[in-house]
């Protein structure tokens, strides 16, 4: 008898273990001040941000000719460059910025396959990228 009661007690408890409430897992988004300060700018100072967090990575890039928002991956903002050069090829450059202000370079080359969002613009800046607004 004794043993017959270990059993259905032993049972009951495995039974109860599919019955745990699966709590939804909740999201918590952390942006900064100045991810959203980009979506604010015109396509002339967009350029300058774009270009010197580049350069802030070790890149160059001559010229902005085209750029804007990508789309959010993560808790980053992905934003497109197309920048030229005058003798060598125009590089498109995935501009990652994140909520601590800082932000990350890839060239759009190396995107494909990588689980990024592909490098192209979804929502561009109003403006030009090569005239001031007077």
């Amino acid at each position: 008898m004794r043993k017959l009661g270990v059993l259905l007690l032993a049972g009951l408890v495995l039974a109860g273990c599919d019955q745990q409430q699966q709590q939804p897992v909740r999201q918590i988004k952390v942006r900064s001040a100045e991810q959203n300060q980009l979506h604010q700018l015109d396509a002339l100072n967009l350029a300058i941000a774009l270009k010197r967090a580049i350069y802030d990575a070790g890149y160059t890039c001559k010229r902005v000719t085209n750029a804007g928002f990508v789309a959010e991956w993560k808790n980053l903002d992905m934003w497109m460059a197309h920048c030229e050069y005058d003798k060598a090829r125009a590089v498109d450059w995935a501009v990652f910025a994140g909520p601590d202000g800082g932000a990350q370079v890839r060239d759009c080359k190396d995107i494909p396959g990588s689980g990024l969002p592909e490098c192209k613009i979804t929502k561009a800046p109003k403006g030009s990228f090569n005239t001031v607004k007077e």
